[in-house]
């Protein structure tokens, strides 16, 4: 079972009226001091959270295995007016990242570290962060807090309908999700079916299946605490209410131990 890889043409347009991808970016902003600052993106993608950050006057890198993704981005870049002094691509692995540089933030969003469903591969990816950290550099990871009710069941169908429309494609797509954990890997198996309706009347299916694990709060504390992260503070939605046993999220702000 790989890891997530959205259908690259499908990404803006299915999470375009996602409220939390509308609240996470201007959340982070926040906590971002007076000045430009060096942004490390890992997991960039279409560009959706490195582009506001980069408009807001920050430097950004952002780095993607996806070549495809990155054409996206590239093209979204142009069309804001944003060159390569405010925002840099790199198509790379990025538990093989090693850019020889050091950042004054490290970011993952929207539960990119729960693509990484092995100890080794968390570790991995946290030795990335950790050097490519300034002494005194922020890692920000945003994932949500693990849904006992959603676990408990052995599949979970039709979950979260919604309908888009894919502008390039010329296409409104429909697309149902389906869950099914496995708690001996500590993961769930998660589908998107995507349904569409040619001009012809002729109806399309297609499936985009991958693999989250998912993570509990004090197990959080241990990887990143291990891996020489402090967490400074541990939020548990965009409004900064703090984690309880009922938010949806688990956003850590940390620093180099």
């Amino acid at each position: 079972m790989g890891r997530y890889r959205a259908i690259a043409e499908y990404y803006d347009a299915e999470y375009a009226d996602s409220a939390m991808l509308k609240e996470d970016v201007p959340f982070f902003l926040g906590h971002l001091p007076v000045g430009r600052q060096q942004v490390l993106e890992l997991a960039a993608g279409t560009g959706r959270a490195a582009i506001p950050i980069a408009q807001a006057g920050h430097r950004v890198v952002g780095v993607d295995v996806d070549r495809s993704m990155l054409r996206i981005f590239k093209r979204k870049c142009e069309s804001a007016g944003l060159g390569a002094s405010k925002v840099e691509l790199i198509q790379r692995d990025i538990l093989k990242l090693e850019l020889g540089r050091r950042f004054d933030w490290v970011c993952l969003f929207f539960n990119t570290f729960l693509n990484f469903t092995t100890l080794d591969r968390q570790d991995a990816l946290l030795r990335v962060v950790r050097r490519h950290l300034r002494p005194r550099g922020r890692f920000w990871m945003d994932i949500f807090q693990p849904d006992l009710h959603l676990l408990s069941q052995e599949r979970s169908i039709d979950l979260e309908p919604s309908i888009f429309f894919v502008p390039s494609l010329n296409r409104t797509v429909m697309r149902t999700t389906e869950i099914q954990p496995n708690p001996a890997r500590q993961s769930q198996i998660v589908t998107f079916h995507y349904r569409w309706i040619d001009q012809a009347g002729e109806e399309h299916k297609e499936k985009n299946r991958f693999e989250l694990t998912y993570v509990f709060p004090r197990e959080l504390r241990i990887l990143l605490e291990r891996n020489d992260l402090k967490i400074e503070r541990m939020y548990g939605d965009y409004d900064g209410s703090r984690l309880s046993a009922d938010s949806p999220r688990m956003i850590a702000l940390c620093a180099l131990a």
